[in-house]
């Protein structure tokens, strides 16, 4: 679990990894949709989208010759319950979190950070 937490937290480090995050609380999008914003090439964020799946926070499933990501809540939810044992800390309401990475990344394409980590 300790290795599953640090690839959890080690991808939220990265601005533009939560902000594909936050993106992908809408709808699956295709990796080309999800480059779109960036001004980062699509190596870079197939990079990024690689850090985001092993962390297990995101899918990838080939739809033809589309790759589409999915948003998977469930090691989000498996970090807020290892918050929560320090007694400090409330569930993650998702939909407070997509609250807050709108308010947080808005709609600006400038707000990624160009390292694929």
């Amino acid at each position: 679990m300790t290795q599953d937490l640090d690839r959890v937290f080690s991808a939220l480090a990265d601005a533009t990894r939560r902000r594909i995050l936050a993106m992908l609380l809408e709808d699956d999008m295709a990796v080309t949709d999800v480059a779109e914003p960036f001004e980062i090439s699509l190596a870079a964020i197939s990079k990024h989208l690689g850090v985001l799946t092993a962390a297990g926070l995101i899918s990838q499933e080939r739809r033809g010759r589309v790759k589409w990501c999915k948003l998977e809540p469930d090691a989000l939810r498996a970090a807020s319950v290892w918050m929560q044992g320090f007694g400090q800390f409330e569930p993650v309401n998702l939909d407070q979190f997509e609250r807050f990475l709108e308010a947080e990344f808005g709609t600006d394409p400038s707000a990624g950070s160009p390292d694929a980590g």
